[in-house]
């Protein structure tokens, strides 16, 4: 185990150093990020002009290393008011717009802002909507104002994780106590690598949850595969059962009974078929191979839980 434990750190240390030079992947592990988030209740903004603005945070949090999730707790969001508006008579008729955007950067479930930064954009378009996304495109990604906008939400972020690392370690092992492995690994590689020590905490535990889902799991699979077995003692409940034999890590601690009952199998379709039962039961050929076989499902299942998060209700009525 102690094993584990340092090459599943090692490797997720690596892929943080990786990940953070190939900014804008959606499945990158162990960095700080955000979610974009614009309210539908921002006044008279068109919903083009809203999607325009939704991709322009989301290249400033990308360009910042902070992109690439849904549904986090921490947000990056604007408000937008209408400073000025002329229509100049035509042909063709013209609409000319000043406002003023608002970006915050803060704790969407909690509602604390952490940052926030304004500026101003002038559009002209032949019509409101034109007009709104005339200026939209004017706000620059690389504005160098984002950058200290960016680095003090991330500062922030870094503390709330720090300060709450017990409570994040202690919500995820009521997940795991609850068989919910996958909801602990996902709780637990949410924690990002800046925060050092949580971080390495929470790669040991990963490593932990890990096995004892592997091991809870060895037990249906065994018993899926007896029960598909006794069906009909014959090559097709062979075959139904191989499906269940094959799911079995073989670092699990009831690999040795699947093995066993995979051998039972094959002297019987030998009995009735003359001829050996082609299937074999999964096996690491080296260490390397089982230490990179664990690290890419744990990281797998952070994956996969964060793209399945539900969706959030953020409270940002107090933010502008």
């Amino acid at each position: 185990m102690k094993y584990y434990l340092n090459t599943l750190i090692f490797f997720l240390l690596f892929s943080y150093s990786f990940s953070q030079n190939s900014l804008g992947k959606t499945d990158d592990i162990g960095r700080v990020k955000l979610s974009t988030y614009v309210s539908d209740q921002i006044d008279g903004l068109p919903a083009s002009a809203k999607n325009l603005l939704e991709n322009k945070l989301s290249q400033i949090t990308s360009i910042n290393g902070l992109g690439g999730t849904r549904n986090s707790r921490f947000i990056i969001t604007p408000n937008v008011s209408l400073l000025f508006k002329e229509v100049l008579p035509g042909p063709p008729r013209k609409v000319v717009i000043t406002l003023e955007v608002y970006f915050y950067i803060g704790d969407g479930i909690k509602g604390t802002v952490f940052s926030s930064e304004t500026i101003k954009v002038k559009g002209v378009g032949t019509s409101d909507t034109k007009a709104y996304i005339s200026a939209i495109k004017q706000i620059k990604a690389r504005n160098p104002i984002f950058k200290d906008f960016v680095n003090q939400g991330k500062t922030e972020i870094i503390e709330f994780y720090n300060s709450q690392c017990d409570f994040i370690l202690k919500d995820a092992e009521v997940s795991k106590s609850q068989k919910d492995y996958d909801g602990a690994i996902y709780k637990l590689m949410e924690i990002p690598q800046v925060t050092k020590e949580c971080y390495e905490t929470a790669m040991n535990e990963v490593a932990i949850v890990y096995k004892e889902k592997m091991d809870y799991e060895c037990q249906l699979h065994v018993t899926n595969a007896k029960n598909a077995w006794n069906t009909g003692l014959d090559t097709n409940s062979a075959n139904l059962a191989s499906t269940h034999l094959s799911q079995i890590d073989p670092d699990s601690k009831c690999y040795e009974e699947g093995v066993n009952l995979s051998k039972l199998i094959g002297k019987r379709i030998k009995e009735l078929d003359q001829r050996e039962w082609d299937f074999k039961m999964k096996k690491y050929e080296d260490e390397v191979e089982k230490e990179n076989s664990i690290i890419k499902a744990a990281r797998d299942i952070g994956v996969a839980n964060a793209k399945n998060q539900p969706k959030v209700t953020y409270n940002i009525r107090s933010w502008w």
